[in-house]
């Protein structure tokens, strides 16, 4: 039987991004209740990370304790990968002793690598390209606050990078429209954005990209940004600061939100650059249930894969 992997969230039919979404809800009605169930005893979660984390390592090493397994966190240059063994090798090998594997890299080739060598489930916990699990968390999180995602806005404001490439598949695949302010040059991947456009033709909503942050904010149930500067890019930091003025989400762009509109941010954030503090923590801000339901919706994705629902 062939392996599921989760690379993208391209990678799930809307049907299925449903399933894990309904099994992430469970989960954290049970985690609040303090119910207590296990069924991946017994069952390992292999953790490759070449940058660092907290949300996601710590969601993730928790997630896998809380369903009764056990996750090793191996860093590049705990493996041999760090003294030049082929990602295939150790692909192969690590197939051999645990049952799922996560991998935070910087390329997201080498993850689709690792996934054509690895008979177990590989899930992406990030690439330069892709940031699926970040999504199925961010979907959960406006199902929570809006009640639904169908029709639902959502309002990027920001880089289009691999948090926004991600979200805007996700959005399109379960009917949400997705609108975009992003300065010129730092626009979505444009195949990213084609297969978007193809998901919303498909599932009747629509995506917008434009370069004012005004008009993608405007009538928004959700405004979403992240940081300038992302890992790996420091030297690029005065030519982004510089492209990205007028980009910042503060009160006065979010006022022409809905009056009940959802702040989000992936974070970690650059208080003072991308967003304000009004912004972060006031009322509208979801950001820690947001932060929370990345170790639900990873749960339930590893069940998921598991086939454990």
């Amino acid at each position: 039987m062939k392996v599921k992997h989760f690379l993208s969230i391209q990678d799930l039919t809307a049907a299925e991004i449903k399933t894990v979404l309904k099994g992430a809800a469970d989960l954290k009605k049970k985690q609040h209740s303090g119910m207590i169930s296990e069924p991946l005893r017994g069952k390992t979660l292999a953790m490759i990370f070449s940058k660092p984390s907290t949300r996601t390592r710590v969601s993730f090493e928790t997630g896998m304790t809380q369903l009764g397994g056990h996750a090793i966190y191996l860093g590049w240059n705990d493996l041999q990968l760090g003294r030049g063994e082929t990602i295939a090798d150790t692909a192969r090998t690590l197939s051999r002793y645990v049952d799922v594997i996560t991998a935070r890299l910087f390329r997201h080739e080498d993850i689709v690598e690792l996934a054509r060598y690895s008979d177990v489930p590989v899930i992406n916990a990030l690439t330069d390209l892709h940031h699926p699990c970040q999504t199925l968390a961010d979907l959960m999180t406006i199902q929570e606050h809006k009640g639904g995602l169908r029709g639902i806005k959502v309002a990027w404001v920001g880089d289009g990078n691999n948090v926004c490439n991600s979200l805007m598949l996700g959005c399109t695949l379960v009917g949400a429209d997705i609108s975009l302010a992003c300065p010129g040059g730092y626009e979505p991947s444009q195949e990213i954005t084609e297969k978007a456009k193809l998901n919303a033709r498909k599932n009747g909503s629509k995506v917008e990209i434009t370069h004012n942050p005004e008009e993608a904010v405007s009538e928004a149930d959700v405004v979403y940004t992240d940081v300038f500067v992302s890992m790996g890019m420091e030297k690029e930091r005065e030519a982004r600061l510089k492209a990205f003025k007028g980009y910042q989400v503060n009160p006065q762009l979010l006022a022409l939100a809905k009056r009940d509109v959802i702040f989000m941010h992936c974070l970690p954030a650059m208080r003072g650059i991308e967003v304000t503090d009004e912004v972060i923590d006031g009322s509208h801000s979801v950001v820690w249930d947001q932060a929370e339901n990345r170790l639900h919706a990873q749960k339930s994705l590893l069940l998921w894969l598991l086939k454990r629902f």
